[in-house]
């Protein structure tokens, strides 16, 4: 017998944001009892967190965009660059992680060919602006 998919609950619930990489949280019914307390979207990303370096990027994200044209994009690269020096190849899924949280915040975009992506599905290059009201 085929199941047929009905009006659940978790349909409506308010969609999350996982506070380690930005990407968004998808329902899963073992979160049912606990949704309202569910922050990150696996345990990968519960046992990182938020380090300091990944505030740093955020914070060098917000000032190289501030410095630019205000309709202006930067790579994540340029943030791993001044963050990282020598070693900012390391630091660029994290400037990713970064810019991801700031559209879940409001505060940027990403685009792909000058056009606005879903931070969670986005692959390949990426650019990050300040977003448009």
């Amino acid at each position: 017998m085929a199941h047929r998919r009905t009006a659940d609950a978790h349909d409506s619930r308010e969609a999350k944001t996982c506070a380690s990489c930005g990407r968004r949280i998808e329902w899963r019914a073992k979160w049912a009892a606990n949704w309202d307390d569910v922050r990150y979207c696996s345990g990968a990303c519960r046992s990182r967190g938020v380090a300091a370096v990944d505030r740093r990027l955020e914070d060098e994200i917000r000032t190289l965009l501030a410095a630019r044209a205000r309709d202006a994009s930067i790579c994540p690269s340029d943030a791993a660059r001044s963050v990282g020096d020598d070693d900012w190849r390391d630091l660029m899924e994290p400037a990713r992680r970064a810019a991801r949280r700031m559209v879940a915040a409001g505060e940027v975009e990403i685009t792909q060919g000058g056009r606005v992506v879903d931070p969670s599905t986005a692959k390949g290059p990426i650019r990050i602006r300040f977003a448009r009201s």
